[in-house]
């Protein structure tokens, strides 16, 4: 996520000050996108000029030199409520009053994290949805100090990179997530309750909604183990059982089948995760 949405960032046309853990892990990152917009060039999605003016506005660190150049900091560590309020008081510290501190999460509170920082108002959430490049639609999540300033900043940001922001009240799982999550779910338990294939299921719901990605396919390019974790901590949020994780999902997640990056989820997948399993034969073929 944070990659993609550094990469998302540059081509706007905006400075990217990308910081990793230590020196190692930074250099990293930067073979690791390279690689990936390499792919864009090799597919044509992508030319080489686009790709060197994209590395070239990303400074890739692993300390807090040039940060207080910064106009907006977004985090993108993984979702550990603690990790995140951690690197959160670094950041209240480091940066001007009025930069803006965005937590790029789907479940945690963003009022729970902004808490105890000398500067909680200037905390919002903005929640980028898979695949980063191609989607529309950010949410931009106000917590319950948020100021009007900090949130016209990061609706404008969004607006920038080409999205269309979505304002929301802090409210767990906010809009997309707390949607999607009942809907695929739902989708595992049709699955485990031998109602339909994992396949037949995806492909009522594209060609039944006009779908782009089925459910279970969705949640197998996500990460099986990222849905199990969403899920559990919405159903120990709001206690609705809609929300209780289908056991399909956790046998597949103990046996490393966490989808689309390991393989093997609800589908196979190759190494450049393209679906290697077949669609229903009956499925007529569209020119």
């Amino acid at each position: 996520m944070g990659r993609s949405i550094a990469t998302k960032v540059s081509q706007a046309g905006l400075s990217v000050l990308l910081k990793e853990i230590n020196p190692e892990r930074a250099e990293v990152v930067r073979k690791m996108l390279d690689e990936a917009l390499q792919h864009q060039v090799e597919r044509w999605t992508l030319t080489g000029a686009e790709k060197r003016a994209i590395l070239s506005r990303i400074t890739f660190t692993a300390s807090y030199d040039g940060i207080d150049a910064c106009q907006l900091a977004i985090e993108t560590i993984h979702e550990d409520f603690q990790d995140k309020k951690n690197l959160l008081s670094e950041l209240d510290q480091l940066l001007a009053p009025h930069v803006p501190i965005v937590v790029n999460t789907s479940t945690l509170s963003i009022t729970e994290l902004a808490s105890g920082l000398k500067y909680p108002e200037r905390v919002l959430g903005m929640h980028f949805l898979y695949p980063v490049p191609t989607t529309r639609v950010v949410e931009v999540v106000r917590g319950q100090v948020t100021s009007n300033e900090a949130f016209e900043v990061a609706r404008h940001f969004a607006r920038v990179l080409g999205k269309v922001p979505i304002e929301v009240f802090e409210s767990p799982g906010f809009v997309t997530t707390r949607i999607v999550l009942a809907l695929v779910n739902e989708a595992m338990y049709v699955v485990m309750e031998g109602v339909a294939s994992a396949a037949e299921v995806d492909l009522a719901m594209k060609l039944g909604y006009d779908f782009r990605m089925g459910p279970l396919e969705w949640a197998d390019r996500v990460g099986l183990h990222k849905i199990l974790n969403w899920l559990q901590h919405l159903f120990e949020e709001t206690g609705d059982p809609k929300f209780r994780p289908c056991p399909l999902l956790r046998k597949l997640v103990r046996a490393g089948h966490t989808g689309a990056r390991a393989g093997k989820g609800f589908f196979s997948y190759d190494e450049n995760r393209n679906r290697t399993d077949r669609l229903p034969d009956d499925v007529p073929q569209l020119a």
